[in-house]
């Protein structure tokens, strides 16, 4: 069940943005008055078709991709009958090369708005959640393994980022400081600041978890509710407690509950706690069906926008989204991040998760809306970049490439795009497994 609900996310998403991206070029196209022959969502064999005027709608089997079929250019079809007869007034090829280059770039854009409005609709729907760094520094910070590689240490507080104040602890976190170069977190350590170098390369560390970060906040074991008729409530523990020890083992925090709670399931073991500042104790089954114990977090803030805040907020974050992508797609182009960290379907399927939250969607849909554009935008021929350098140097010399050129840089793209792809699909599987 968890296996479909992912799919049917992930298959929606799917739909969303390639039906946006090619939605772009057919409106482009019919704006200019360039015959449309086909608008298509996923790849053949088609499972649904019906023909509106001179164009055939589509609905394609294989969902990753998608195609507008427009007169006159020479594209993924690879179809180059057409090109041995004069061109015709309705053909791509008889534009100006303003339009076709408006045509071309038409899902970009597309993708790219949707990303925005997205957002925007994101942050007034459900405003924005954050974790103060205050609250994170009251306890201070227990790191993982990839944490401790980096030098934290447990119970640092993470006081200035790359120099500068910040409020969302989880800016610790964005794409934008870890893939720029020479980023550093400024932390109190027994009440001296050092300042602590973040990797080149952390970003693919990260990209290798299946969750969670590098830190984690340090929290007191409060008890956030207890179940009726459970162990618990049946050891005379309520809401508010905060457990300092588990049998014979100190744990004033959850980090060091974690560490230990697995030793004594299906035991019976003395719990030490605090109850308004009065230090209690009592014994409990720990049976994990019926423990009924539901501990506290760190406290999140919340903020909400009216539509007209919520309009320069949102394209706040898509443009940190955009700029995010870009440094990622830079650095892969450089060398300076492995290929190993992209993902292929398996990969970008699993982020959608086993349940369906309406929030996690949509920020999905967004950033792969983006990122979708923003490769496309790469000069790679098959590429709708690709196709736009080819008429930006036709618009700039005054000389229009062959159209023998064009088939065979079609070809080529098509090939390097078809590789990466297997590629990105081995990395699912070498992290599955």
């Amino acid at each position: 069940m968890t296996f479909l609900i992912k799919m049917i996310q992930f298959l929606a998403a799917l739909f969303i943005i390639v039906g946006t991206h090619e939605l772009g070029h057919l409106l482009f196209a019919k704006l200019f008055k360039m015959r449309v022959n086909s608008y298509i969502i996923g790849y053949p064999p088609k499972i649904f078709k019906v023909k509106w005027g001179e164009t055939e709608y589509a609905l394609g089997s294989i969902p990753l991709g998608g195609a507008v079929q427009i007169a006159g250019m020479v594209d993924e079809s690879l179809a180059v009958d057409h090109l041995q007869n004069a061109p015709q007034p309705w053909e791509f090829r008889s534009k100006p090369a303003w339009q076709r280059f408006l045509t071309i770039l038409g899902g970009i854009i597309f993708n790219l708005i949707s990303g925005m409005l997205i957002w925007i609709g994101i942050t007034y729907m459900v405003g924005h959640s954050y974790l103060p760094k205050d609250e994170v520094n009251k306890y201070g910070i227990v790191p993982n393994a990839i944490g401790s590689q980096m030098g934290f240490k447990t119970g640092d507080q993470i006081i200035k980022i790359n120099g500068k104040n910040f409020e969302d602890f989880n800016a610790i976190l964005s794409p934008n400081l870890l893939l720029r170069n020479k980023s550093y977190y400024t932390i109190k350590r027994a009440g001296k600041l050092l300042d602590l170098p973040i990797p080149d390369k952390v970003i693919e560390s990260l990209s290798a978890l299946k969750k969670g970060g590098i830190v984690t906040p340090i929290c007191p074991c409060l008890i956030h509710a207890v179940a009726t008729n459970s162990s618990a409530a049946q050891a005379g523990l309520m809401a508010g407690d905060q457990i300092i020890e588990l049998g014979s083992l100190a744990t004033p925090y959850l980090h060091e509950l974690a560490q230990v709670v697995d030793t004594y399931w299906d035991k019976t073991v003395e719990v030490t706690y605090l109850r308004n500042g009065i230090k209690m104790s009592t014994h409990i089954q720990m049976d994990p069906k019926r423990l009924g114990i539901q501990l506290a977090g760190p406290k999140y803030e919340k903020l909400n926008y009216s539509f007209i805040e919520s309009i320069p907020v949102g394209l706040g974050k898509a443009l940190e989204l955009m700029q995010g992508q870009f440094l990622a797609i830079w650095k892969l182009i450089t060398g300076k991040l492995s290929l190993k960290s992209l993902s292929g379907p398996i990969g970008i399927a699993q982020s959608f998760g086993d349940e369906f939250i309406g929030y996690r969607f949509w920020v999905l849909v967004a950033s792969l809306s983006i990122a979708i554009a923003l490769v496309n935008l790469l000069p790679i021929p098959a590429l709708d970049g690709g196709h736009a350098s080819c008429i930006l140097y036709e618009a700039l010399s005054g000389r229009k490439p062959s159209d023998r050129f064009l088939q065979g840089a079609q070809k080529l793209g098509m090939l390097l795009i078809l590789l990466l792809m297997l590629y990105a699909f081995g990395n699912d599987i070498r992290k599955l497994l």
